[in-house]
C-alpha cells in the first residue's frame, strides 16, 4: 500500500473533527487518506470512541437548533406581517371614516385584502376554498372507484376513505 504508514497513531480528537468537517463526502477512507493511514486503522479508532453515536448526536443538536431558528424566523415573519396588515386596515378605516369618496373604495380593498391575509396568517383558509377542494377530492375518489361499466362496487371502500378526505380538508369527522 503506498502512502499508508502501517503503525501510525490516528490523532483522535483532530480525526473526528476532520471526519464531521467533511460533511456528505464523509468516509473513513477519507479520513485514512488525509492522516497517511489505513483504513481499518481509522475504522477501529471510530468503533472504539463512538464515532457513529456522537455523530448522530450532533446531527440531532443542529437539526434541534435549526428547527429552532427557523420557528424564530417565521414568528418575526408573521409578526411583521401581521404589523403591516393592522397598518393598513387602520388606513382603509381611515379612508372610510373620512369619506373621501375617491379613495372610499380603495379602502375598502385594502380593508378586504387585509382581513384576508390575517385570517391566512392566522390559519383560517377561505371557506369557499375549503368547500371546493372537498368537492373535486370527492369527486376524484368517485372517478377513481368507478369502474368503466358505470358499476360502483366499492361503496366499502369510498365509506372508509371518506374520514380521512374530511381529515385533510380541516374538518372534524
Amino acid at each position: 500500500m503506498s502512502g499508508v504508514r502501517r503503525g501510525r497513531k490516528i490523532p483522535s480528537g483532530d480525526a473526528f473533527a476532520y471526519y464531521v468537517g467533511l460533511g456528505p463526502e464523509r468516509s473513513y477512507g477519507a479520513v485514512a487518506k488525509h492522516y497517511g493511514s489505513s483504513q481499518r486503522a481509522v475504522q477501529k479508532t471510530a468503533t472504539r470512541e463512538r464515532w457513529t453515536a456522537r455523530l448522530e448526536s450532533i446531527e440531532a443538536a443542529v437539526q434541534t437548533e435549526t428547527a429552532e431558528l427557523l420557528k424564530e424566523t417565521l414568528v418575526e415573519m408573521r409578526s411583521r406581517h401581521l404589523k403591516t396588515l393592522r397598518v393598513v386596515h387602520t388606513r382603509a378605516v381611515e379612508a372610510l371614516r373620512d369619506r373621501r369618496f375617491d379613495s372610499a373604495m380603495e379602502g375598502v380593498r385594502a380593508l378586504d385584502i387585509a382581513v384576508k391575509l390575517e385570517r391566512l396568517i392566522a390559519g383560517e383558509a377561505s371557506t369557499r376554498a375549503d368547500l371546493v377542494i372537498r368537492e373535486l377530492r370527492r369527486r376524484e375518489t368517485d372517478d377513481l372507484l368507478t369502474s368503466e361499466d358505470g358499476e360502483d362496487g366499492t361503496d366499502d371502500v369510498v365509506e372508509a376513505v371518506e374520514p380521512f378526505v374530511d381529515l385533510e380538508d380541516g374538518a372534524n369527522a
